[in-house]
């Protein structure tokens, strides 16, 4: 009896240029493998699940009617997370826009967390801060936060970072250092 053998895992530049010429399962196969990191950079850029979401979708779909324009010489993942960037800042700006006119006040963080914790003492505790921060994180200037999410969360190396939003490395390094100070202070205020 022979074992199975898992099926080959096909490169992503095979598959994009598959999904270049039409192939949604080629596409699909590609979306599944970064919609995790993308959704990651998103909710910490929105605040709350159901905004990344809906930028992770909209950016996606944005993807696959801008796919042909992609330059297959050059790696998906940073082309693929400035589209997240961008449709995560267009319903930012969106959302202020409601809230200037008080269509929607909602601000609401969702966090899920395991409550596996044996102390519920801690558990509470350890919401609170994890609260805090998460709200803190969106609360940082724009310029701050995009490369601080970026690099901390979404897996992208400074240079990454830079060419997704289109600054410097020294710019990228400066304001994950900041926004890092800003983070700790505030966190310091927390805990004290």
């Amino acid at each position: 009896m022979q074992k199975s053998q898992p099926a080959p895992q096909v490169p992503d530049i095979v598959l994009i240029a598959e999904a270049a010429k039409g192939s949604k399962a080629a596409f699909n196969t590609v979306m599944i493998q970064q919609a995790p990191r993308l959704h990651n950079v998103a909710l910490r850029l929105m605040g709350n699940s159901s905004d990344a979401e809906d930028a992770v979708q909209e950016a996606l779909a944005a993807a696959w009617f801008k796919l042909a324009s992609f330059d297959q010489s050059r790696p998906i993942n940073p082309w693929l997370t400035r589209i997240t960037v961008n449709k995560c800042r267009d319903i930012l700006r969106k959302r202020r826009v409601r809230q200037f006119f008080e269509f929607d006040g909602s601000g609401d963080i969702e966090l899920r967390i395991a409550d596996t914790a044996p102390d519920p003492s801690e558990d509470l505790q350890a919401r609170q801060t994890l609260e805090v921060m998460q709200r803190e994180i969106t609360r940082l200037p724009a310029k701050l936060r995009e490369p601080f999410v970026l690099v901390t969360f979404g897996d992208n190396s400074q240079a990454q970072a830079a060419h997704v939003l289109g600054i410097s490395e020294k710019a990228v390094e400066t304001r994950i250092y900041r926004a890092r100070t800003k983070l700790r202070e505030i966190y310091k205020n927390f805990e004290g």
